[in-house]
């Protein structure tokens, strides 16, 4: 397009106007003479006046050569005038005489004119030369910056149809000048807020105040381009009278800002979601599925965690070979053939030296390709059926990303692209990293928490009795739970001791802490809790003797219950060390908490602690149990008490089905501690036939 044609004004406007002072012909105030056959001047316009100092009077009838022109130039100005005559046309610059007697250039424009009756005349038009070189020096560096800038620029009159635009519109739109010209925003671009642009509109050509880089967002005419941003200014136009001509429109393309500004949020959301949502828990698959939950659909469309075994076996790292993995977790934002080429989590999954991921955790660097062909397909895949799988569900693009903690390649990430039609990017590989980064601590520290649950658990299970048989007189059952999460494991113990003369003692107790120090101590309180209860000591005497015990210990602070059941004198003997009381069940009565003396727990030292008898008939029900079945940290253990006693207040069952009752309503969703629970229930008195 040249630079004529930078806008380009719309025909259906043309047509003849009132004059209106104040135009570009004002402004060059083009002067006009008309000459008859002998060069007189017969007609003299204002501008004629103005330009060259003779009023009408002066100039009517004299010859135009002998008044306007000198000596020097009179002869040239003769054959030029006969030139026009004879039917010709001239236009060119030439000095001519103002009345003051000074010399002024002068661009002419001359032609031939005929009257009705056949009479030729001379039209002679002129204006100053520099005055006109101006207006067209300015006018063809309008064009040529209207023409190309690469900003997109309009004119619309003051009904808003387009008038005029340039080619960067053009391109913006997709639409050539002519498909716009004489229509409005809402004809031309199929974006939702029209009526709102146009109204913005109107209001400038009202008010005459420009609105600046107001942010539109809308789709073109063609389907092809989708979604643009733009800045656009509106400003009123006005002529050089102050009228209004109409309204001027600037459109500035920040797709790819807009793009940009949109991905930068994007990343700082998925960021800012790991943060929150991965590591919510120590539990390792719990916390591989939410960095799986993480980036899909945010980046990617499918998307695997799996550790190495090693890490999980605690095996040494072998370099440079096949990988071995530990599927925990996949994700996919849809359902796709690329979910069965993945491993199910919980199996154990090998990749050759030669397959990406292996790559990935071998040399502890990202892995990216963009653009995946079906030759990349079975270094992606674990076996030949799976790259068959994720050739049909479209994988297009694929990255897999280290996991590391600590120095230490833990396992990968690996990410696929499906549905999504853009490709990785660079920046994708840089976000996914990042969080991969903060998952692999969390996923660290949930194997660490793990390893240390197992090793406590095995230390406590070894600690606790093995199937404690029932004493003389006493039925009894127990349970034992660990915490749900791996750091709260260790601290809770039951034990039923037969001693001399048909008497058994009873303990439950609670370290307070978690861990393996915690399992420790709690077995070093029940050997000796053990110990003192083969000297047949009072209860409280037992718990003195552990109190003592506890404060040899670092810092442990323990509550127990003490128990000791004679069946010849059908009594138990309790003591308490700050713990809670136990029930008492006796048939047909409100099952009762005992009323006990709190006491101090073990560990505080020089504490007295004092035993309280409480017969015990046939059938009747001790239950003693630590307080992670009670605890919760919504309700007052009070309330909580009052569950307990309730539920013991039921139908009679046999021992086992009260200890399932208990755990089953009293520990649903409420596994933050350990639970210790023992019953014991007085055996029916037999008579001896002699």
């Amino acid at each position: 397009m040249g630079a004529t044609d930078a806008f380009r004004p719309d025909p259906a406007r043309s047509g003849p106007a009132p004059y209106e002072p104040g135009s570009l012909l004002d402004l060059l105030s083009v002067a006009a003479a008309v000459l008859d056959q002998e060069g007189r001047i017969v007609l003299w316009s204002p501008q004629a006046e103005e330009l060259f100092g003779w009023t009408p009077a002066e100039a009517l009838g004299r010859h135009a050569a002998r008044l306007l022109v000198d000596d020097e130039h009179r002869a040239e100005v003769l054959g030029l005038f006969a030139k026009v005559m004879s039917g010709g046309a001239w236009a060119g610059s030439f000095p001519a005489v103002r009345k003051d007697g000074t010399t002024r250039m002068l661009e002419f424009r001359n032609m031939r004119l005929e009257d009705e009756g056949g009479g030729v005349y001379a039209l002679g038009m002129a204006t100053d030369r520099e005055l006109l070189r101006d207006v067209e020096r300015d006018l063809a560096l309008s064009l040529r910056l209207v023409a190309q800038s690469p900003i997109g620029l309009a004119v619309l009159d003051t009904d808003l149809r387009y008038v005029m635009v340039n080619p960067a519109l053009e391109r913006m739109h997709r639409l050539s000048a002519e498909e716009h010209l004489g229509k409005r925003v809402h004809d031309v671009l199929p974006v939702k807020d029209a009526e709102a642009i146009e109204a913005a509109m109107r209001k400038v050509l009202a008010t005459g105040t420009p609105l600046l880089d107001q942010f539109v967002v809308g789709r073109m005419a063609d389907p092809a381009v989708g979604e643009r941003a733009r800045l656009v200014s509106y400003y009123r136009l006005e002529d050089p009278a102050g009228r209004e001509m109409g309204l001027a429109t600037s459109v500035v393309d920040v797709t790819e800002r807009h793009r940009a500004a949109t991905e930068a949020r994007r990343r700082l959301a998925l960021i800012a979601d790991a943060s929150v949502l991965i590591g919510t828990t120590l539990d390792l698959d719990q916390t591989a599925r939410e960095l799986a939950g993480v980036v899909v659909p945010g980046l990617a469309d499918v998307a695997a965690v799996d550790v190495l075994d090693t890490v999980l076996s605690g095996a040494a790292p072998a370099r440079k070979q096949a990988a071995v993995f530990r599927a925990l977790a996949v994700a996919s934002s849809e359902a796709t053939e690329a979910v069965r080429a993945a491993d199910p989590p919980g199996e154990i999954a090998r990749y050759d030296a030669d397959r990406l991921v292996a790559r990935c955790v071998n040399t502890g660097r990202p892995v990216h390709l963009p653009h995946v062909t079906p030759r990349d397909l079975p270094r992606i895949a674990r076996d030949e059926e799976a790259a068959g799988l994720l050739g049909r569900a479209g994988l297009h693009s694929y990255m897999a990303v280290p996991l590391i903690a600590r120095g230490e390649v833990l396992g990968a990430l690996d990410l696929k692209r499906t549905r999504n039609p853009e490709p990785f990017g660079e920046d994708d590989v840089v976000l996914a990293g990042e969080l991969a980064a903060r998952a692999a601590v969390c996923i660290d520290n949930a194997r660490w928490y793990q390893r240390e649950r197992a090793t406590a658990l095995t230390l406590q299970r070894d600690l606790l009795p093995q199937e404690p048989q029932s004493p003389p007189g006493l039925e009894v059952a127990y349970r034992y739970q660990p915490a749900g999460a791996a750091g709260q494991v260790g601290g809770d113990w039951f034990d039923v001791i037969p001693q001399d003369g048909a008497q058994s003692a009873l303990v439950v107790g609670d370290v307070m802490g978690s861990g393996i120090n915690a399992a420790a101590a709690m077995g070093q309180l029940r050997t000796a809790a053990r110990t003192l209860s083969g000297l047949g000591l009072d209860p409280a005497q037992v718990l003195r003797h552990l109190d003592r015990t506890a404060s040899g210990l670092d810092q442990t602070i323990a509550t127990c219950v003490y128990a000791v059941y004679d069946p010849q004198r059908a009594e138990c003997r309790v003591a308490n060390a700050g713990h809670l009381p136990p029930v008492l069940v006796r048939p047909g009565r409100r099952p009762a908490l005992l009323d006990l003396p709190t006491g101090a727990p073990l560990g505080v030292g020089g504490v007295p602690f004092e035993s309280v008898g409480a017969p015990l008939a046939p059938g009747d029900q001790l239950v003693l149990y630590t307080d992670g079945l009670v605890e919760t940290r919504d309700e007052a253990i009070d309330a909580r008490l009052e569950v307990l006693v309730g539920l013991l207040d039921g139908p009679p069952l046999d021992l086992e089905s009260t200890c399932d009752l208990l755990l089953r309503e009293l520990r649903e969703d409420n596994d933050q501690d350990d639970v210790a629970l023992l019953i014991a229930r007085v055996r029916p008195q037999t008579r001896t036939v002699e």
